[in-house]
């Protein structure tokens, strides 16, 4: 399949060409922040940087101090603005749930990019003019819905903006508007899917062909899941509202990782815990800097997700970065035993099972003070009905995959099909007890 460029000038560009581009951006961003950002201003002059000119190359990026979540809590609200608020068309935010949220400001500029990002990002997948897009991302606050919205207008698709929720109604569109695209949470698209079974709308007899999915750490397995339960391919987004939303890197149809859109941010990727920038190829944290960006510049923020980069050509053509499909953050990171376990871990080893579903649950908790690890996993109706020595052995294969991939032992309940409650947004994969179990 030939490739499909949105922008080839940038998408297939020189590597010496994007070293020059991203410094001279580097520079102004630079610049804007010492300028106008009082708090960047500080951070880099603490760092040993005298003037904003103290950049002499694309090297010195690691000269440059890291941003992190609670430097932009901390100027909320509109203290990471670095354009007079007369300049600024549209705030998004972060939604607070677990602190301060963090605010976002974009320019007429920064909305032009962004919807050209994610008309790049879409047609990486093989989405044209001719498709209708159906957007079940939430729109408001949250960078989901509106970021696509823009990107596939910018393409030329039709876009049915249906926001996340009202899932009956999301399947009768899916089914009367003959929609070719849907763009949701990769947990959420499981769901449709089993409400349409249950509905007994046979999605296989529509246009849907194109599944682009975003806002949640998933596995390939999870993929392999979701393109047996719908008749499409499934692609990966990536990107975060600190940094300016979806857009930031994107599957294409090889689908042999994500393109980072590196002519308007750079990757790192460091360790996690020294910070030290770490070589292509090696698990950390991801880390970005915007070039481009007006109202809101960050510099080497820390995402707190976990990928790599990787640095050799694509079969698609394109010249720029690629960072791993991302399915754990250093936030969701639990400490069992001593052990680091990520929910990821747990997903891929599930769903390598036949008869187990994509639906399941973490408990963590305490017992005698010792930390114990209790899986919820539905199994399909299919095998629910066997015989308790066929479930069992099942049960039993599952558990030393488990140890043998985590290293430490838990036990796995068997749920009735329907028994976790679905999410029409980001699923909750983890309940951790054993704070409240500390504070009790």
């Amino acid at each position: 399949m030939s490739p499909t460029y949105w922008d080839e000038e940038a998408e297939i560009i020189q590597e010496d060409n994007l070293r020059k581009l991203q410094f001279n951006r580097l520079q102004k961003t630079v610049n804007r922040a010492w300028h106008h950002l009082p708090y960047y201003r500080r951070k880099m002059s603490e760092a040993g940087l005298q003037t904003p000119y103290d950049l002499k190359s694309l090297s010195d990026l690691s000269r440059l101090p890291f941003t992190s979540k609670r430097d932009l809590r901390e100027v909320y609200p509109f203290g990471a603005i670095a354009e007079p608020m007369k300049n600024i068309i549209r705030i998004h935010s972060s939604s607070g749930t677990t602190g301060t949220a963090t605010v976002v400001g974009y320019t007429q500029n920064d909305i032009r990019t962004w919807s050209e990002l994610m008309a790049r990002t879409l047609a990486g997948g093989g989405i044209n003019e001719d498709d209708r897009i159906q957007i079940a991302f939430g729109y408001g606050l949250f960078t989901g819905g509106l970021g696509v919205h823009y990107g596939a207008e910018k393409l030329g698709a039709t876009v049915i903006p249906m926001s996340s929720g009202n899932t009956l109604r999301q399947i009768q569109i899916l089914k009367d508007f003959n929609i070719s695209v849907l763009c949701c949470t990769p947990s959420y698209a499981l769901y449709l899917a089993e409400v349409a079974r249950d509905s007994h709308v046979d999605l296989a007899d529509t246009q849907f062909r194109i599944g682009i999915f975003g806002a949640e750490p998933w596995s390939e397995e999870m993929r392999s899941e979701i393109e047996r339960q719908l008749p499409i391919q499934a692609y990966d987004i990536y990107g975060l509202s600190e940094v300016i939303g979806p857009g930031v890197a994107f599957e294409c149809e090889a689908r042999q990782g994500l393109h980072v859109n590196e002519d308007h941010f750079i990757p790192e990727v460091i360790d996690p815990i020294s910070a030290d920038v770490l070589p292509p190829g090696t698990k950390g944290e991801l880390v970005f800097t915007t070039i481009t960006k007006e109202g809101t510049p960050v510099i080497r923020y820390r995402t707190g997700d976990i990928s790599s980069l990787i640095v050799s050509s694509c079969s698609c053509g394109r010249t720029m970065s690629r960072i791993e499909r991302v399915a754990s953050r250093t936030d969701d990171m639990l400490i069992i035993r001593g052990v680091n376990v990520y929910p990821s871990q747990i997903e891929s080893v599930l769903l390598r099972f036949k008869g187990i579903e994509p639906h399941y649950q973490i408990i963590v908790s305490r017992e005698h003070f010792m930390d114990t690890v209790d899986i919820h996993v539905e199994i399909s109706s299919e095998i629910f009905s066997d015989e308790v020595k066929s479930l069992e052995n099942l049960k039993k294969k599952i558990l030393d995959a488990l140890k043998g991939e985590l290293h430490l032992s838990c036990t796995v309940k068997f749920l009735e099909p329907k028994s976790i409650t679905r999410s029409e947004g980001k699923a909750k994969r983890v309940i951790d007890l054993r704070k409240e179990e500390d504070n009790s």
